[in-house]
């Protein structure tokens, strides 16, 4: 199955002609980076969410919408264990938003950034005319290196490698999706205990995110279906393993590393990490279940187009 996000992502990588000397890290990765002189580099993310596709205000409080939306840029930071620095935000109001309202998106975009000293530290305000347009956000974070570890890229992965994942995965729209903690301080944790070949945040869901790490490392993944760390709200659905694989909105780390470096991080008694499978030369995601069957895993999850 082809997701039109990543087809379109690829083709806009495959027309950039950006300086690779400027821009270490550029379309295809959940921050690019960019060389700022002589005093080092920054990298930078930005994420748009609509009112009715990533929330919705008849169901959830504005602050909680907001939180929301800083919290998912602060999950691209984890995604490369970069160190959060600061924000800035861009909103449309609905037509009869006004001061308190502004208020209360303040409280939540601060709410996110404060635990991990990020600033808001500007942004836009504009207002729809007409009465039937939504309220959207869209966060623009800037992050720099963590000091021990480069950014971590979804391209590095190498065969032999262990696939692992931090939490519980599926059922993230009973309420996970408004109501997460970015791994912000567990990826800077697990970059320097260990040496991390390839990593991302899961938003769309398992199967969608670990076919981005086969795909830009060019290998394979052998999952180990027993292994797989399900949340209580995913063993409550129908399919267990579809809302594993397919729900999204985990907002966990999915990373590979070389087996002998993740011996190190089985001491990190405050992070939940599972190994749940093994990066193959194959070029094929699959699955291995406990009867020995090995099916074809087929990349699935939310397709933002």
């Amino acid at each position: 199955m082809n997701n039109n996000e990543d087809l379109i992502t690829s083709w806009f990588a495959s027309q950039s002609n950006a300086d690779a000397a400027r821009f270490p890290i550029g379309i295809g990765d959940d921050m690019a980076q960019v060389r700022a002189g002589e005093d080092g580099t920054l990298l930078v993310t930005t994420d748009m969410l609509l009112d009715g596709v990533h929330f919705d205000l008849q169901q959830c409080t504005l602050e909680e919408a907001c939180y929301k939306a800083m919290a998912a840029s602060l999950s691209d930071c984890a995604a490369m264990a970069t160190v959060p620095v600061c924000a800035v935000v861009a909103v449309a109001l609905p037509i009869e938003f006004g001061v308190e309202e502004l208020k209360r998106v303040h409280a939540g975009i601060t709410e996110a950034g404060e635990r991990f000293n990020c600033k808001l530290i500007g942004g836009d305000i504009t207002k729809w005319k007409e009465e039937a347009e939504s309220f959207a956000i869209n966060v623009t974070m800037l992050s720099k290196a963590s000091g021990w570890h480069v950014p971590v890229r979804r391209s590095g992965a190498k065969a032999g490698d262990v696939i692992c994942v931090t939490g519980l995965l599926g059922g993230s729209m009973h309420g996970k999706h408004l109501h997460f903690t970015p791994r912000v301080n567990e990826a800077l944790v697990i970059t320097k205990t260990a040496n991390i070949h390839a990593m991302m945040d899961i938003t769309d869901g398992l199967s969608a995110d670990l076919n981005r790490i086969c795909t830009q490392s060019r290998v394979g993944a052998m999952l180990e279906m027993e292994k797989l760390p399900i949340s209580d709200a995913a063993r409550k659905t129908d399919d267990p393993y579809y809302a594993v694989f397919n729900d999204g909105e985990d907002f966990e780390l999915l990373f590979t590393l070389a087996p002998e470096e993740f011996e190190k991080l089985k001491d990190l008694d405050t992070i939940q990490i599972t190994r749940i499978g093994t990066v193959t030369d194959t070029m094929k995601m699959q699955a291995l279940w406990q009867d020995g069957r090995i099916v074809v895993v087929e990349p699935g999850g939310y397709d933002h187009l």
